[in-house]
């Protein structure tokens, strides 16, 4: 069996001197039958590699209830099947634009500021999780025949902290596990992330979009000797809600490629391909230099204006990377693989049937809870969705202010059954004062959790209070919604189904239902598809019962990618869980 091993300054494969061409793809965002098209197109792009990272939080969304925690061995078999390398990046923590760093909200909740230190329960869980885990890793290491030539501890540990016995003991722990293969560390080009980031006896990477030579430079301040490796190469960004497109020149990214490869170092494309973050994963940030500022979400594509774009298809920065990594290949790179398959032909239709919110809520939430003060999402063991709070300003009162400081992240308030505003972080404070007595209703759903800085892993919700002038008001029922709730298509189908009322769900306006809406689209030939919403504001879609993502008329993004295997000929059922505003909603497109 071959042997992957560190040396002096090269990657040695059984001893002679190997180049990791590697590009990020995650199986979680991309949809499992497209695997193999997206790994053929890497290989035609001129990568020998391929790196994942694995998300905690996906595979096991409640302590001890596992969720396909065997997609990463197949994918990896995927690897193998496809002739490339695979490096493994399990964290525990990913950042990746993932819902809280792909840390468990479970274990975020109640643990805090004690995640991703020494402190022995959170370790106590992180050992488990890697031992259900690695299993499928380790037998599937380059000396057992399978892929795997690298495995990272953390991820960009030197952003966050300096627990130098915890990361050692992440080590310890990997080998404990029977990791055999070389294990690294990852972090920005910057001496204190370098300093707070590394191990010694592992070999340290750096991350960076351009200036190789400084960042390399860096990397052999803190470390003289080993392999230079870029383990993310930011060849294009993400985007946020109500921000503008990201894009970055194909021609500039390929030459900081050329850059990093003509200082005779391997590298990992990040994105080769972003995919998707379905089901409603993506994370969000805090703005700022410190990562401490107004709270952005992600949008649900992970696009990342990767040379093969989201659909699979290869961009201008896929050519361009492609003549560069050509000069580095053993001999002709393989052909670029046939697109996939596209929608025959647009299809539409109009939502059919609903279920005002209140009802979904109350058939598919979790139990009620009461109590003195509003309890946050992890109280209420809600990762993905809403949480509705009710609560009584007392009276007789004049009208004061009704605030809601600590709000994270959207509310819609209802004041006596009537919609009297949508708050936020940066407005906490309804427009009109509230006269009591009042009954208030408040909507809150979360954006996604912070992945990246500080202020990663806070909970969300009203994490404060709700104050009339300078009073708290005591005394709050709460019931949460998880999104994968809707996953019980059973439970789903025996919703109170009705007729949309008038003006609504065909273009028309005033009513502002939220709710569940229904609608079948029939597809002639089945194919990748794009989903658009015209006149929706903001939530979620299913098509047959797989959760494309969020919507947002915020934009950027104005369109799902919906996969070609999600879709069949014939009828597809579409449902669109809208939280803000369908009072203009019309035909759900797909094209």
């Amino acid at each position: 069996m071959a042997d992957f091993t560190v040396g002096g300054t090269d990657f040695l494969l059984d001893g002679r001197p190997v180049r990791l061409l590697s590009g990020a793809l995650h199986y979680f965002r991309v949809h499992e039958d497209q695997w193999t098209h997206r790994l053929a197109m890497l290989r035609a792009m001129g990568l020998n590699c391929v790196e994942t990272y694995v998300p905690w939080n996906l595979h096991e969304p409640e302590p001890g209830r596992w969720a396909d925690e065997g997609a990463l061995g197949r994918f990896l078999d995927a690897v193998r099947a496809a002739g490339m390398w695979a490096v493994v990046r399990p964290g525990p923590y990913i950042c990746a634009e993932w819902e809280n760093g792909g840390l468990p909200h479970w274990l975020t909740g109640p643990l805090g500021r004690r995640v991703r230190t020494r402190d022995t329960e959170y370790l106590g869980h992180v050992e488990r999780w890697f031992a259900r885990l690695l299993p499928q890793v380790v037998a599937r290491e380059i000396g057992r025949g399978g892929p795997v030539v690298m495995v990272q501890a953390e991820n960009e540990y030197g952003s966050w902290g300096s627990d130098a016995e915890y990361l050692r003991e992440v080590v310890d722990l990997l080998r404990r596990c029977g990791v055999t293969v070389p294990l690294f560390t990852s972090d920005g080009p910057e001496d204190h992330m370098l300093t707070g980031g590394s191990v010694p006896g592992v070999l340290a990477t750096v991350n960076f979009g351009s200036g190789a030579t400084e960042a390399f430079a860096a990397l052999r301040r803190h470390r003289p000797d080993g392999p230079l490796m870029c383990m993310e190469f930011w060849c294009g960004w993400f985007e946020h809600w109500g921000s503008e497109r990201v894009v970055r020149d194909p021609l500039d990214a390929a030459a900081a490629l050329r850059e990093i490869l003509a200082a005779g170092a391997s590298v990992n494309v990040y994105m080769a391909h972003g995919g998707t973050s379905f089901g409603g994963w993506a994370g969000a940030n805090r703005s700022g230099p410190l990562q401490d500022g107004a709270l952005s979400g992600t949008v649900t594509s992970y696009d990342y204006d990767a040379p093969v774009d989201e659909a699979g298809l290869p961009t201008e920065k896929f050519w361009r990377f492609r003549e560069v990594l050509a000069e580095y290949a053993d001999g002709p790179l393989p052909d670029v693989p046939p697109p996939p398959v596209r929608l025959g032909a647009p299809a539409a239709a109009r939502p059919a049937r609903w279920t005002p919110l209140e009802d979904v809520v109350g058939e598919l939430g979790g139990k009620e809870w009461e109590g003195p003060v509003p309890p946050t999402f992890e109280e209420l063991d809600v990762d993905r969705g809403l949480v509705h709070y009710r609560l009584e300003v007392p009276g007789p009162r004049q009208p004061y202010p009704l605030r809601v400081p600590g709000l994270r992240d959207r509310a819609v308030v209802h004041v006596d059954g009537v919609r009297a505003g949508i708050l936020d972080e940066e407005r906490p404070v309804l427009p009109e004062p509230v006269a009591g007595p009042a009954t208030v209703e408040l909507w809150v759903e979360s954006l996604g959790r912070v992945n990246y800085g500080p202020r990663t892993g806070e909970p969300k919700g009203i994490c404060g209070g709700v104050l009339h002038e300078r009073q708290y008001v005591h005394g709050v029922r709460a019931r949460g919604l998880r999104l994968d709730a809707f996953d019980d298509r059973a439970a789903v189908e025996r919703l109170p189904w009705r007729a949309l009322p008038e003006g609504a769900g065909g273009g028309g306006g005033g009513a502002h239902p939220r709710g569940l809406f229904g609608a079948v689209v029939e597809v002639a030939e089945p194919g990748d598809a794009w989903l658009e919403l015209p006149g929706w504001t903001r939530g979620f879609v299913w098509v047959n019962g797989f959760c494309v993502g969020r919507y947002w008329s915020a934009g950027p993004q104005s369109a799902l990618f919906v996969p070609g295997p999600v879709l069949r000929a014939g009828a597809n059922e579409v449902r669109v869980l809208e939280l803000e505003d369908a009072g203009a909603c019309g035909e759900l497109r797909l094209r």
